[in-house]
C-alpha cells in the first residue's frame, strides 16, 4: 500500500475499503495541531491504528478526552482506578470473547458513541484480530429503491439481546453490572448522515432487531439482508494487533467484529468510548 504524507506524520492504508496505520508518532508528545491531523485521518479512513505506544492509564484517558466526553458502557464496570476505561479480558479458561459479533458500539443507547479506542495490553501468540466493515460503501452499493425505503425508517436497537442469549456467561473475567435505569432499547435512523464527512452510512449491526412500523416477521428478512450485505469481503479491513498498538474507529460509519481464534490464550485490552453528537442525526 502507498504511504500517504500528512503534515505531521505518514499514513499507510490497511485495505482498499477503509483503515490506515499512522506511522512514527508518540501520543505523549502531540499538540493540538497534531491531534487535529489525527482526527482528519480518522475521518478520512474511518479506522486508524497507532502502533508502539507506551501510555499510563492517566495518559491514555487524557488522550481519550481530547476526542470528547467519555461514554460509559452500561453492562460492564470499568477499572477501579479509572472507571472510564473498560478492561476487555479473555483468559485462558474463558469461553466467550467480548465483541465476537458484528456490531457498532453502543448503538442501543440514546446517544451512541462516535468513537471507540482500544489499547493492546496483552496479546495471544497469534490471532485475536479485529475486523472492520465500511458502512459508507454498504450504503452506496444498495439499490436506489432500497435507499429510498430505508431513508425514512428507524430501527430498534437493543442492548440486552446478548444477555438473553446467555453469551456473557462465558466472560467470567469481566466485571459485569446491571444497567439500572440506563435506556438500552432505542430507535435510530437506519440511514444516518455523518456530521464530519457528510456521507450517508448504513447504520446496522447485531444490536438492530426490528424496523419501526413493521412487524418482526416483516423486518427480520430485511435486517438479515442488510447485515449480510454490510459485511461483504470487499467492505472489510483486518486489523492485526501488536504490543502497545491503539486502534480508534468511527462507530458512526463502521461496525466491527472481534475474531475469537485464540482459545486457551490470554488477551487483555483497554477500551475508551467517546460520546457522539446528539441524536437523531
Amino acid at each position: 500500500m502507498k504511504i500517504i504524507e500528512y503534515n505531521n506524520f505518514k499514513v499507510q492504508p490497511l485495505a482498499g475499503a477503509l483503515g490506515a496505520e499512522i506511522l512514527d508518532i508518540d501520543l505523549n508528545k502531540i499538540n493540538d495541531s497534531i491531534f487535529e491531523e489525527i482526527y482528519k485521518a480518522f475521518v478520512d479512513y474511518q479506522v486508524i491504528g497507532i502502533p508502539n505506544q507506551n501510555l499510563t492509564p492517566d495518559e491514555y484517558l487524557a488522550f481519550g478526552r481530547r476526542w470528547g466526553e467519555i461514554h460509559h458502557y452500561p453492562y460492564m464496570k470499568g477499572l477501579e482506578s479509572h472507571p472510564e476505561i473498560l478492561e476487555i479480558l479473555k483468559t485462558e479458561t474463558d469461553t466467550y470473547a467480548f465483541g465476537n459479533v458484528w456490531h457498532s458500539d453502543g448503538s442501543f443507547t440514546e446517544i451512541p458513541p462516535k468513537a471507540t479506542m482500544l489499547y493492546a495490553q496483552e496479546l495471544p501468540p497469534a490471532g485475536g484480530d479485529t475486523l472492520f466493515a465500511d458502512l459508507y460503501r454498504a450504503y452506496d452499493t444498495l439499490s436506489d429503491k432500497m435507499k429510498n425505503i430505508l431513508g425514512s425508517v428507524n430501527g430498534l436497537y437493543v442492548g440486552d439481546q446478548p444477555l438473553k442469549l446467555g453469551n456473557f456467561s462465558g466472560a467470567k473475567s469481566m466485571k459485569q453490572q446491571d444497567p439500572g435505569k440506563t435506556k438500552v432499547h432505542t430507535h435510530h435512523p437506519i440511514i444516518r448522515m455523518h456530521p464530519d464527512s457528510k456521507n450517508k452510512a448504513l447504520y446496522i449491526g447485531g444490536h438492530a432487531v426490528e424496523i419501526e412500523g413493521m412487524t418482526k416477521e416483516e423486518s427480520t428478512p430485511i435486517l438479515n439482508y442488510l447485515k449480510a450485505h454490510s459485511t461483504r469481503p470487499e467492505f472489510i479491513c483486518r486489523f492485526k494487533w501488536s504490543p502497545g498498538a491503539i486502534a480508534i474507529w468511527d462507530n458512526r460509519c463502521t461496525q466491527h467484529y472481534a475474531v475469537d481464534d485464540y482459545s486457551g490464550f490470554r488477551r487483555r485490552m483497554h477500551r475508551i468510548t467517546i460520546l457522539g453528537e446528539e441524536a437523531p442525526y
